[in-house]
């Protein structure tokens, strides 16, 4: 008796099989069956029947018409990288991807180098889907009917390239029904969003973002109307828009992100906005919003950030802003609002930042608990009129990088415990009303992290210490010192020359005697020293002449680099002006 075995040839490109026949193999002691050579012409004529089959995922080849519209695009790429050739499919081009009916369904060419105009043929690739040339050199207008024709599209990233002119406008009721991120920030585009702009027919539209261009006009009032149930993101920051917000935005249920800083947006904020349940970011600073942050805020549960600032609000604080139990960043800085910190702000345990610098906000800040901001990390409460000592509570905030208590009414001395914040580098509590600088010093070189101080308008009439009152063995990370304006006496400090990393000395309007020391040379990256408003005497010493960043070709960069991790501004009445330079230290 023979055994039978069955020939199958596989094709994995194909994913086929192909089986033809039986090959009898002889048990031991039976004749042989057929020979090797037989075995062969079998195992040929399967291939060949295997390659005859139609495949279930090849694809069509390219659409003619795609492929004409494709190469004007092309062609108009300078010095392009892309590597299409003529004698390709166009499905097999680099960033092309083809339907199964040979239509040109994608175009992803991301941080490519791509630079020139965009050809008005993309408009004929009407079964794309998804384009995006984001983060190129393109530059030019969009082409005409660009919108209208495009009606599979579904996501457009033009972002970070340098396009520019108005949008185009769009008459095909039908068109664009299928689009959902719409990305055109980070170009050049400018006038006004057309009434009858794609917009008004883009019932899917989940994400709009034309940030960080030069748009003017009103912000467009249908976009909540079309596609209420489905935008969840919306940004219009770094634009020139006026007018008021438009109180249909509070339509968008599903809403979760709406952004308009950075415009010339007046007007309060609408009530229906705090409808929006779903929110997890409302930024709008920059603008010159009025009236209060209505009680309502504490609506938005889902809330993580919360950015006001530089605008015009007056009030007070929501009083149940604790109930925003996500809330991760509240920035209300320089506005006008007035009253005390509510005390459920400390149920708001998520905070990373919080900043509420010039407004006139009152109340004894030693009275708070901040133990419960474990996850604190930047806190900015100057230029107010808070009362009181320096919070100990703060001291539990174990995260905390960044301090400011300046331009306050607060009084005592800077205690031991601060130096439980082993992440501190940046502490500024200048123009309040401290005492004891020895013991500050002495203290403020346990902080081993501490990169900037400010000091200034504290310790009035007291004596700066020297190495002798003083271990000097600290501030071993210390880049900024600022003790100026608070009349000491005494003579510029010897513990000063241990401090290698020091770029930045401020000692100006004191009264400080003796000679312009010459071992502040030795200091290897100190560049700006301010000794200004004092009662020294003798010779400028040449030493300083020879400072090393001062001889180096690097130092207008140094000049020109911020030192904080807050912002630093010239003064209360004037706070969109912000220092490019390091002068008048005592006032940060």
């Amino acid at each position: 008796m023979m055994g039978t075995v069955m020939i199958c040839v596989k094709d994995n490109n194909f994913v086929a099989f192909a089986c033809l026949g039986y090959l009898k193999v002889p048990r031991p002691g039976e004749s042989r069956g057929p020979s090797s050579s037989s075995v062969m012409v079998l195992l040929v004529l399967a291939v060949i029947l295997v390659l005859s089959l139609p495949s279930c995922h090849a694809s069509a080849a390219c659409n003619q018409h795609d492929y004409d519209s494709l190469l004007p695009f092309f062609s108009n790429i300078s010095s392009s990288p892309l590597k299409w050739s003529p004698s390709i499919d166009c499905c097999l081009w680099e960033g092309i991807e083809c339907g199964g009916t040979g239509r040109v369904t994608r175009l992803w060419l991301p941080f490519k180098g791509l630079s020139g105009v965009l050809s008005p043929s993309l408009a004929n690739l009407t079964y794309l889907s998804q384009l995006n040339l984001s983060h190129n050199r393109l530059f030019g207008t969009l082409p005409a009917g660009f919108f209208s024709s495009l009606d599979n599209l579904q996501i457009l990233d033009l972002s970070y390239n340098r396009l520019l002119g108005e949008l185009p406008s769009n008459d095909n009721s039908t068109a664009n029904i299928a689009i959902r991120i719409v990305d055109l920030s980070s170009n050049r585009f400018s006038g006004v969003i057309p009434s009858n702009s794609f917009l008004q027919f883009a019932r899917n539209l989940s994400s709009f973002n034309v940030s960080n261009n030069s748009f003017t006009g009103q912000i467009p009032s249908n976009i909540c109307i079309v596609s209420f149930l489905s935008i969840t993101a919306l940004d219009f920051s770094y634009n020139d828009f006026s007018g008021s917000i438009p109180s249909g935005i509070g339509q968008c249920s599903n809403l979760r992100n709406f952004s308009a800083g950075f415009n010339n947006l007046s007007g309060t904020i609408p009530d229906d906005i705090y409808n929006v349940v779903l929110l997890e970011q409302l930024s709008l600073p920059l603008n010159n919003l009025s009236g209060t942050i209505s009680d309502s805020l504490a609506n938005l549960s889902n809330l993580r950030v919360l950015d006001l600032y530089s605008n015009q609000l007056i009030g007070s604080i929501p009083r149940d802003i604790g109930k925003l139990s996500k809330l991760e960043q509240l920035q209300l800085h320089i506005n006008n609002l007035t009253g005390s910190l509510p005390p459920s702000l400390m149920n708001c345990t998520k905070l990373v930042t919080l900043n509420l610098r010039v407004n006139f906000l009152v109340g004894e800040l030693s009275a708070y608990n901040f133990s419960r901001l474990q996850q604190l990390s930047i806190l900015d409460l100057g230029n107010n009129n808070f009362t009181g000592r320096l919070p100990t509570s703060l001291y539990a905030c174990k995260s905390l990088k960044a301090v400011r208590l300046a331009y306050n009414q607060l009084e005592g001395q800077i205690l031991p415990d601060i130096q439980a914040l082993e992440s501190l580098s940046f502490l500024s509590v200048s123009y309040n009303n401290l005492t004891n600088l020895t013991g500050a010093i002495q203290i403020m070189m346990g902080c081993k992290n501490l990169t900037t101080l400010i000091l200034s308008v504290n310790f009035m009439n007291e004596t700066i210490p020297d190495e002798d009152t003083i271990n000097s063995s600290g501030f071993q990370n210390l880049q900024v010192l600022g003790l100026g304006a608070s009349q000491l006496s005494g003579q510029v400090p010897t513990w000063l020359a241990k401090l290698k990393n020091l770029e930045v000395l401020d000692l100006s309007f004191n009264q400080i005697t003796g000679f312009i020391p010459s071992w502040l040379a030795s200091l290897p990256s100190l560049f700006y020293i301010d000794l200004s408003g004092n009662l020294l005497s003798g010779e400028f010493p040449k030493e300083l002449a020879g400072l090393p960043t001062l001889a180096s070709q690097g130092t207008s960069e140094l000049f020109g680099r911020s030192y904080f991790p807050l912002p630093v501004f010239a003064q209360p009445n004037n706070a969109t002006y912000q220092y490019s330079q390091l002068y008048n230290l005592h006032q940060l």
